[in-house]
């Protein structure tokens, strides 16, 4: 319809319609009332009231941040993907009311606009749609009759289905019954509308709302004032003043010149078009190298983030021979505190660069890669997405843009026992408000950069995961340099003074092979008489 069109476009711009009693009102812009549009308002005026009367939700929208925007386009590219499906998956191990447990959703969905929002196109332009009236897509699934292996198929299968962005919901919950007091919760989430740190307080707001439903008694969480389309009108804005362009020029200076291309030796032709099919492989540090570790970051004034990231780097370094490497980060996006309780796809990511050219010792690159990642959280709020769009570096379709591999230092908000539930690190139960949750672990499915390392700080060691885009690697590639990792970091923590090219990457068969057996070329010719 052409005048929803019309009036759409309106409201993207920041114009308010409303209707007291059969009179319309509205208010706009300053620069934006011109009596071209007042006159095409008052011609349309009694269509438009019947409009505000009968699906305000078509009124109900918001422009989106540069990261949804991105998202939004990767998804018209892969519409099929799973890959930016955000994941939470639990065994209940108590009595669970399901009727209650779906309240809860309930209330938890109104109470956070993005969880029942969709993102259609107004012109060519994608945006927010919140929806005052919704369709909660929760299912009780009975698994009476499965064993595990049928339940874990049917769990992830669940997890990999892809979201229609412009029409569907864009969270689903399943809630797999094995009997009555054994359930796996499964709640997937697609990345546009959330974060880690969105996810944090979901699980946190939860089991409150679900607690209050038992109880029989109003919610008692906080009001909250502000909302995500509250931060990307302030951001939106913020980029057009001097403080973005001054955020810019910093970014500018570290991203100048040709930027180096990971080229990691892969298994497989790399497809002239990027894919985004993923795969894991986990592993765990002992509790004294994960200790080893820390005293390291202490000893060099760095953080835990900042030795295992350079770490990174240097095994990149190696497997690649380049000494300009590029590895982007997330980093949480909400410096401002009033959006610290919005669940909202704020993160960012920034890039880091690191510099191997004079070959340093682990420690003299440990210093620089401090510096780096202080100096880029102060510049973190400059969107990765417009940086893309203004640095245009050359496009290639088969990678990332600007960088190909990223680092994460996962650390939830959450209590312990809750984070704990993400590392599968803990075997008892442990308390989630009335229920009694544990780990039930699922494969991350992600392939959203070539590579990509997860670590997650657990009580007594470092979990950590190697995701890997499958279209370009095997699994005992990734086996082979998830060894090397922890060889490199045995060699970092024996001995930081040594320089990045001599630390020991190898293991002892490795090392064997490379040094006797592949050496071992001596032929015997015969002696003739």
């Amino acid at each position: 319809m052409k005048t929803v069109n019309f009036l759409q476009e309106l409201v993207i711009k920041g114009w308010k319609f409303w209707n007291e009693g059969n009179r319309l009102r509205y208010r706009a812009p300053e620069e934006e009332s011109t009596s071209e549009v007042l006159a095409q308002l008052k011609q349309h005026k009694v269509e438009i009231i019947k409009l505000l009367q009968e699906q305000p939700d078509i009124f109900n929208i918001h422009p989106l941040s540069h990261g949804q925007k991105a998202l939004w386009f990767i998804w018209q590219l892969e519409p099929e993907s799973a890959a930016y499906n955000q994941v939470f998956s639990a065994r209940i191990c108590s009595h669970l009311d399901v009727l209650k447990l779906r309240s809860a959703f309930l209330e938890l969905v109104e109470r956070h606009p993005c969880l029942r929002s969709n993102f259609p196109k107004v012109g060519e332009q994608p945006i927010q749609q919140i929806h005052q009236k919704f369709q909660l897509d929760f299912k009780n699934i009975n698994a009476y009759s499965w064993d595990e292996t049928e339940l874990y198929s049917q769990v992830i299968g669940e997890s990999k289905r892809h979201f229609d962005l412009e029409k569907e919901p864009i969270i689903r919950i399943r809630l797999f019954t094995i009997s009555p007091p054994e359930h796996i919760l499964l709640v997937t989430i697609h990345h546009i509308a959330t974060d880690g740190w969105s996810l944090d307080i979901i699980l946190s707001e939860l089991p409150k709302l679900y607690q209050e439903q038992i109880d029989g008694v109003s919610a008692s969480l906080t009001t909250l004032k502000n909302s995500y389309s509250d931060y990307v009108r302030e951001h939106n804005q913020f980029f057009l003043q001097e403080g973005g362009e001054k955020l810019l020029r910093y970014w500018e200076s570290k991203l100048q010149g040709e930027l180096p291309t990971l080229n990691l030796p892969t298994d497989k032709p790399r497809p002239p078009i990027q894919t985004y099919n993923g795969a894991s492989i986990n592993f765990e540090l002992s509790e004294q190298l994960t200790q080893q570790l820390k005293q390291l970051s202490i000893d060099s004034d760095a953080t835990l983030y900042m030795t295992l990231l350079a770490a990174f780097q240097v095994l990149l370094y190696r497997y690649i021979g380049s000494d300009d490497i590029l590895v982007g980060s997330p980093v949480a996006g909400r410096l401002q505190p009033q959006f610290r309780e919005i669940v909202g796809y704020f993160v960012n990511l920034v890039v880091l660069r690191g510099d191997l050219s004079n070959i340093p010792s682990f420690r003299e690159f440990l210093n620089q890669i401090s510096l780096t990642v202080n100096e880029a959280l102060i510049n973190q709020n400059y969107p990765f997405a417009l940086l893309v769009e203004k640095l245009q570096p050359q496009r290639d379709s088969s990678r990332s843009p600007i960088f190909q591999a990223s680092f994460a230092l996962q650390q939830l908000r959450q209590s312990r026992n809750i984070q704990n539930l993400f590392i599968n690190e803990i075997e008892s139960n442990i308390d989630w408000g009335e229920l009694k949750l544990r780990a039930f672990e699922i494969p991350q499915q992600e392939g959203q950069n070539d590579l990509d390392l997860e670590v997650f700080e657990g009580s007594s060691s470092i979990k950590g995961s190697f995701k890997y885009n499958t279209g370009l690697f095997d699994s005992q590639t990734i086996e082979r340099m998830v060894a090397h990792f922890q060889n490199l970091l045995e060699a970092i923590v024996e001995n930081p003074l040594q320089e990045v090219g001599s630390l020991n990457l190898l293991s002892e068969s490795e090392r064997h092979q490379l040094l006797v057996e592949w050496n071992d070329t001596v032929t015997y010719y015969p002696i003739h008489k």
